[in-house]
């Protein structure tokens, strides 16, 4: 039986009179890529923070890999990783130095932080610039050093949010590569993205989120069939979703068009 890796039930987050996420109810299992939906201000990060036990939920409850979040936050913590849209780096350290901070900060032996620190800059084509200050790096160098650091000590649960901007298209195919690799090691990888292309093609189940409301979660071809719309692309099926009805309207108006 494949394992319940995140679990949420009723999660809210309201500030004041704003409700941030609403009641969200996730399943989300281990060896799954699951991307998470919305446009802007959806809720998408402040889901991710709670799941991570960074931001205190109003109301409800999380899960993560069986442990409470909000009771058990280190068992949690020591199990999951993290990378943020904008990573925060050390610049004046090199590579290596940034992996065995890493390492120290985990406890991780040493001798096993080294060989798993070489596997990873060697999987993320960062040998050569191993010994190269942070603050020189690009972007793309910056967003894989970043997850070479959450890879470090093996999570069970990976948590992404918007990992593909600014990914040149070799670093971006490198890095849905790492995210399938990983799912195959049975670990669960959660993300937002706004690219649906890349959520159309490399994930098994995506959830749509709109003003922190869950409005639709499952495979493409359970959204399909909900939809009644047999071949329509994930990119459709969110716009329909989530636009008002102005937007469904000139949707449709230009699918009419289209037709021979």
């Amino acid at each position: 039986m494949v394992p319940v890796c995140i679990q949420t039930r009723g999660l809210t987050k309201r500030y004041g009179d704003f409700v941030a996420v609403d009641k969200l109810d996730l399943d989300v299992y281990g060896g799954e890529i699951f991307g998470f939906l919305g446009p802007n201000g959806a809720g998408k990060t402040t889901t991710i923070r709670m799941l991570c036990g960074m931001l205190l939920p109003t109301s409800g409850s999380a899960r993560v890999v069986g442990y409470d979040v909000q009771r058990e936050p280190r068992q949690v913590k020591r199990r999951i990783a993290y990378v943020p849209d904008q990573p925060t780096l050390y610049p004046k350290l090199n590579a290596w130095e940034f992996l065995d901070l890493i390492g120290d900060l985990w406890q991780m032996d040493r001798r096993e932080a080294q060989q798993r620190s070489q596997a990873l800059l060697e999987l993320f084509e960062l040998t050569d610039a191993a010994n190269d200050r942070l603050e020189g790096y690009s972007h793309g160098m910056k967003q894989k050093i970043a997850l070479a650091g959450a890879l470090l000590h093996r999570p069970e649960v990976i948590f992404l949010d918007e990992p593909m901007v600014g990914l040149d298209p070799k670093s971006a195919r490198l890095l849905k590569e790492v995210m399938r690799r990983l799912a195959k090691e049975g670990v669960a990888v959660f993300f937002s993205t706004h690219i649906l292309e890349v959520a159309e093609q490399l994930c098994h189940r995506v959830g749509i989120l709109k003003a922190g409301h869950l409005i639709a979660c499952g495979t493409l071809e359970e959204l399909r069939r909900t939809r009644g719309q047999a071949e329509e692309s994930l990119e459709d099926l969110f716009l329909e979703l989530t636009g008002s009805s102005e937007e469904r309207d000139i949707i449709a108006a230009l699918k009419g068009s289209s037709q021979p």
